[in-house]
This record gives C-alpha cells, structure tokens and sequence, in this order.
C-alpha cells in the first residue's frame, strides 16, 4: 500500500522537522488530500498548501479523520500522499491496517498525531508510514514533510534560488547581482549559475565578458527539449565555480511570457546547481512575479531617494506577504552618496520597511565604471575594496552561511612572521 518509509531517527523519537530557516526543495506535481480531525491542523494544512514549494501540488482537505480516509477511498482511487490526523494511538495501527486494504499501490501517508513515543513510530514504520508529525503542527511542518517525501535526504541542500531585482530601473541590481554571485562561487566556492531574465537587454555577458552563442532564450523558446544536458550546452563557463545562462540583448523577437514560462528552466536548474541567481529585469509581469514568489531568498536593491522608498516598501511588503513561510526579503542600498544629491538615509529605510538593509553600497563612479568597462567584477578590479567584502556580506546572509572565522592572533605574530620570511 504505503511504500519509502523515513528512517527512524537516531534518537528514537519522533521524525524531527527541519527548522524555518532549513532549505525545502519543491514538490513536484503531486496530488495531497489530507482527512482532518480538528480546525487548527485544517487550517495549517490549508496554510501550508498555499506555500510556494507546494504551487505545483494539488491540495484537498477534508474533515473527519482515518474513517472519512476509509471511506473515501472504497469507491475511488489514492492521491499521491495522503495526510491522516487522528489522536488516539489504538485507531491509528487499526485504522491504517483498514485503510491498506482500499489505498493504491504506491500511495504515500504521513499521520498527525499527539502521541509522542518512539514504539508508536517503529509500529508506523512498519506499516510503511513515510512521515509522523507531532501536534499540533505548524504550515511549515507539513510543508517540510510533503517535501520530504520527494527529495533524498543528501539532495536537500541543491539548488538554491536566490532572485536579485531592483526597486527602480538604472540602480545596479544586475551588478549587485553579477558581484555577489561572484563572491558566493569564488569566495563561499559553491557552484552557481547566473540566469540573466532581461532577454532584451541583459548585461551578465558584458559585466563577466562572455559572449556565448547560445543562452537563456534558447530554452524558454525550446521548452520541450528543456533537460539537464541541454540546459548544461547553454551554460557559458566564467569561473571554476561559475556559470552564466545569458541574455541575448537583442530585439529581433518580442519578450512576452507566460506566467510559467521559467518553471522547467529553473526546475532543471535546481537539479544540477547547488545556486542559482536570478538577475530579475525591473518590470512587474506574471512570469517576474512568480520567479520572486518562488524564490528561496531575495534581495531586493533600492537607491537612497523617495520613488525606491515606496516601490521597496511596495515590493517588501507584498513577497513577505505571499510567502509566510519564508524569511522576509532582504535589501540594500546601492548608489549612496551621490555628491549634491539629497538623499534618504538607512534609518529612513529601515523605519519604512520596518527592517534594516543589509549593507549600504557607497557611490564609486571610478570603480564600479572601470569594472562594467573592462568586463570585470569588483573583486578583480580591486580585491581589498570595502564594496568587495559587502558584496561577500550579501553572499553570505543570502546564502545562509556565516562568516568565515578567522584564526585569532597572539603577540608572538609578528615575530614568527619575520621569522618565516627568513
């Protein structure tokens, strides 16, 4: 009936749920019904279907628990997963042996329970449970759990999507883009990918000096050749650790997409790279929309003036909103300290948004010009720059990785430098 059961955790407690912050690959097309006993699980249950990693699943909640499953599933055939919540420990082993005689082959069942003990699990197991959640049960928790049962465990962490978009046309958020991809491939040595959205008039092959024959508009207007190894002849190679799907700026064609018309890019993508940066075009479309809804972080870049205030606010507030389960956007500032130009401070922001920026780029015409220029990023240019270790600062919070902890200093250091250069 039921078939890849969890393993039983080290512990011997309960399956344990990833934390908020823990990566949660997508679902794929699947479909959930989930049998309820109480109002507080349907509603954490609808809650968690509304999640972006369960956009592709089709949800179905109803109320009455294990006997409503039995019932169901007489005269009709087993969704993908089904979510069973009952609180009494002789009706689950009961009820779950009735319903193996109705489920499809196939079928996967994660139970809601609140009896908290490792005998109860090992007896779930064997009945070929794939997943055991403790009420009462947070969204996030199932989301987890759904997820779970379609991603192996050592693939969890592949394919991060990080979307970069500006607040405002013309205040740098491809270069921020291209920079901190940069530092999270060269400095965090994790493999990414660049995918420049701005088919028309995208910069990522100028900004790395590449200038590849095919990109990013060969599969959006291929989408049935779209799989791993034909996304992987489109990638261009700018570094051992970084790859750039490129825009082809140009004007021949006329750039209208569909909503979904990046999914099975993106999904294929998540597959082979462990990151993947979206360089966001500013305009507000369906397709642009749900890149950022679905992203697992983003950063949004605004310039220190009123017209960015309002459309961060706008943008903050709205991708904070659609995804519950997900830490807030971040934001920078970028272009601060324009000579004779009144600007918004960070505090300013920051009351606004109700949050702080990650960083405030300073205003460096003569450094970040020489870089688009000669097709370099900050970091070659000058690689003790401070803009050099915000662009890292960035890397790192969207990455979820910390700070590299360097080795403290003794006094004897500077002696037993001379020393080795004897």
């Amino acid at each position: 009936m039921i078939s890849y059961p969890r393993q039983t955790p080290d512990d011997e407690t309960a399956t344990p749920q990833p934390a908020p912050e823990e990566h949660i690959a997508p679902a794929p097309r699947v479909s959930v019904q989930a049998f309820c006993e109480t109002v507080e699980t349907a509603a954490a249950v609808q809650s968690a279907g509304e999640d972006r990693r369960l956009g592709k699943a089709h949800l179905k909640i109803q109320m009455g628990g294990m006997a409503a499953a039995i019932e169901a599933y007489r005269s009709a055939p087993t969704p993908n997963v089904i979510i069973l919540e009952t609180d009494i420990r002789s009706d689950i082993l009961a009820g779950l042996d009735h319903l193996a005689t109705v489920c499809d082959a196939g079928t996967r069942v994660i139970v809601i329970g609140r009896v908290n003990d490792v005998t109860l699990y090992r007896e779930l197991v064997r009945r070929g449970v794939s997943d055991y959640v403790i009420a009462p049960v947070a969204p996030i928790k199932v989301v987890a759990s759904i997820c779970g049962l379609f991603s192996a465990p050592e693939a969890r962490a592949v394919g991060r999507v990080i979307a970069v978009v500006g607040a405002k046309g013309g205040v740098g958020a491809s270069t921020i883009a291209h920079n901190v991809a940069w530092a999270i491939a060269r400095d965090l040595a994790l493999d990414s990918v660049v995918a420049d959205l701005d088919l028309a008039f995208g910069t990522a092959g100028l900004d790395y000096n590449q200038d590849p024959p095919q990109g990013i508009a060969d599969a959006v207007f291929s989408p049935d050749r779209i799989d791993t190894a034909f996304i992987d002849r489109l990638l261009s190679k700018c570094t051992d650790h970084l790859s750039l799907l490129a825009a082809p700026a140009t004007l021949e064609r006329v750039y209208d997409f569909g909503s979904e018309a990046f999914d099975s890019i993106f999904d294929t993508l998540r597959t082979t790279m462990p990151c993947i940066v979206l360089d966001v075009p500013h305009q507000w479309s369906g397709w642009t929309k749900r890149a950022l809804v679905s992203a697992d972080d983003i950063l949004i870049v605004a310039a220190p003036d009123l017209a960015n205030l309002r459309n961060a606010k706008n943008m903050y507030d709205l991708l904070k909103a659609s995804r519950p389960n997900d830490r807030p956007p971040l934001y920078c500032l970028n272009q601060v300290g324009v000579p004779k130009r009144p600007e918004i401070n960070a505090s300013e922001f920051a009351k606004a948004i109700e949050s702080q920026p990650v960083v405030s780029i300073p205003f460096d015409p003569q450094m970040f010009g020489s870089a688009a220029n000669n097709g370099q990023m900050i970091a070659e240019v000058s690689t003790g720059h401070r803009t050099t270790d915000m662009f890292l600062q960035i890397a790192q919070r969207l990455t979820g990785r910390g700070e590299t902890k360097k080795p403290k200093g003794s006094f004897l250091a500077p002696f037993l430098e001379k020393l080795r250069t004897k």
